[in-house]
């Protein structure tokens, strides 16, 4: 059944669905502003990442992972779950005992608002130096009425008395540095003054300080609305919560609308001093936010991302290969493609402002090139000036090369037509295609004589008016199969006269389809070229002619077009 046919039955129904409400924010400060530094990264890959694999990783990997984290650059590192994963508990214990984690690094730790989690959390982190330990629970409205079945009250309750005992065993063991996080979960589906009062419950039994301020992470657990809703989220929090001096605003973002780089961007212009996510995106469903995406447009504007990504590449690729997940070839920044240009206009645009850049000195050398948001270079890669033609390709890097050859420009129709024959070529051979084996198909296809059909000479008689409209008969010489042949017609025009010429004598109906002409370099051995495409009892076939003569090189281009009709005929 096609879908026409079920058109109509679909259960595919967005009045299922409502919008997002947007938030009632007045004279809302963060439009206007401007990311000058970056924000503090936290990176989640070993808790929030690792828990969305279909095959976790084992201590060994994770320890290789954390050395991932640590040669980047990242000082707070979300490590595991060690009170649900026993896994997740030697791992952090490894990395404890093993003497793993540099001076300036604090390793975090989630755990949920249960007393027998946060206490096994605890003897987890037991020698530690420093560490944050972070606690969540659930508040959004959806989640108290139809999972927990509990009030605003008793949900606040869980927080606090979760919050009560972290302390208690913070207290018992004093020579760790803690750090105290809380993450008001499912943030954006909990009504903000909800969210404030809880978090303010929270914070005031950790008696929030400048010298040891609380980290409240609100986070995007499902996309659910557009990044700048979020961003109004963010502010409104941060204009109402209590301490505002003494905490730490921090986002956590997902994927599930493809927004999640954006949200958080747009977030740190509404308040937000930390972020966290994950390298190549890695979390569940649709993913966490892109930590080397978000960095590297902070440094794309001129801002130090705070992170070393010189060498990326490497350890992008050591990520994927651990984790089992591959680098999307469009992936940014990153991917095996993005500093290719395929497109012959791009590829000349890109090279004329790398001559100029390459040109500046001093003050004045700013990286300014079309296409290219940043320098490869930066990130070890190199822009590559090369045209790659496979079944994908499009018609802009085919016609590139074609034009490179002919030194001119293809019509649009014939682009689209050739493309599609190369795509019906790399398909058949299921590899890419040479640049020479690519022009020897245009010659093959439009260019080259078939050697049924050429013009020998023509002559227009004198113009007569028939019906008010200008009359030649003019005279053709043409070869067919080797002999000669003498043809003449009247019509509008040399090109309209051969075209009735051809159709009396061979009985076949044929109009021109599309028609260009252009003339060439000086310096080349033609002086013209056509393109003409016609309509042959009703299919299409196309021709390509050089000639010193504009009028000889439009004959030549249609003879090349009847000649493939009688070849494929």
């Amino acid at each position: 059944m096609s879908y026409s046919q079920t058109k109509g039955q679909t259960k595919f129904d967005h009045r299922k669905y409502q919008a997002f409400p947007a938030i009632e924010l007045h004279h809302r400060q963060w439009p206007d502003r401007i990311i000058k530094t970056a924000p503090k990264w936290c990176s989640v890959d070993l808790r929030d990442g690792n828990q969305a694999l279909v095959n976790p990783l084992s201590v060994k990997q994770k320890l290789k992972l954390f050395r991932i984290l640590i040669a980047i650059g990242f000082k707070e590192i979300e490590v595991g779950f060690p009170s649900a994963s026993q896994d997740d508990y030697n791992f952090v214990r490894e990395l404890i005992t093993g003497n793993h984690i540099p001076h300036d690094v604090t390793i975090a730790i989630l755990t949920p608002a249960r007393e027998a989690f946060i206490k096994r959390s605890f003897k987890a982190l037991t020698g530690a130096k420093k560490a944050i330990v972070h606690l969540y629970n659930s508040t959004s409205k959806i989640q108290r009425e139809k999972v927990f079945k509990k009030n605003k009250s008793e949900i606040i309750q869980i927080a606090v008395e979760a919050a009560k005992l972290i302390q208690q065993c913070a207290d018992a063991q004093t020579n760790t540095q803690w750090q105290f996080q809380y993450s008001p979960e499912s943030f954006t589906a909990t009504e903000l003054d909800y969210a404030v009062e809880i978090c303010n419950a929270v914070t005031d039994i950790w008696q929030a300080d400048k010298k040891n301020p609380v980290i409240l992470n609100l986070p995007s657990t499902v996309e659910m609305s557009m990044p700048n809703i979020y961003a109004d989220q963010i502010e409104w929090f941060c204009n109402h919560i209590d301490r505002r001096d003494n905490i730490i605003i921090s986002v956590h973002t997902h994927n599930d609308r493809g927004c999640a780089v954006a949200a958080a961007e747009m977030a740190v212009l509404a308040g937000a001093e930390r972020v966290e996510g994950t390298l190549l995106g890695n979390g569940e469903r649709t993913g966490n936010m892109d930590i080397i995406t978000m960095a590297m447009n902070c440094y794309s504007q001129g801002i130090d991302p705070q992170l070393d990504l010189s060498d990326i590449q490497f350890l992008s690729d050591e990520l994927s290969h651990l984790i089992n997940i591959p680098i999307h070839p469009r992936h940014p920044y990153i991917g095996d493609l993005v500093y290719t240009a395929f497109s012959g206009s791009h590829q000349d645009a890109i090279s004329k402002c790398l001559k100029v850049y390459q040109q500046q000195e001093g003050s004045e050398k700013k990286w300014n090139v079309a296409y290219l948001p940043i320098d490869p270079a930066d990130l070890g890669r190199t822009y590559e000036e090369v045209i790659r033609i496979n079944s994908q390709s499009g018609k802009g890097g085919i016609a590139y090369i074609i034009e490179q050859a002919l030194e001119t420009q293809l019509p649009r129709w014939l682009q689209l037509e050739f493309s599609r024959i190369i795509q019906s070529q790399t398909e058949r051979i299921g590899s890419e295609m040479s640049a020479a084996r690519l022009i020897d198909l245009f010659n093959t296809n439009y260019l080259n004589p078939k050697g049924l059909l050429q013009i020998n000479n023509y002559k227009a008689g004198q113009p007569q008016y028939q019906d008010t409209e200008r009359q030649e008969m003019t005279e053709f010489v043409i070869t067919h199969s080797g002999k000669p042949l003498h043809l003449h017609a009247h019509g509008v025009g040399i090109l309209d006269c051969f075209i009735s010429a051809l159709s009396e004598h061979f009985d076949i109906s044929i109009d021109i389809n599309e028609y260009n002409e252009q003339t060439l370099k000086p310096d080349s051995s033609a002086q013209a070229i056509a393109f003409v495409r016609l309509n042959i009892e009703e299919c299409y076939f196309s021709g390509v002619a050089e000639h010193e003569d504009i009028v000889m090189a439009s004959l030549n281009a249609i003879l090349q077009a009847v000649s493939e009709y009688f070849f494929k005929k």
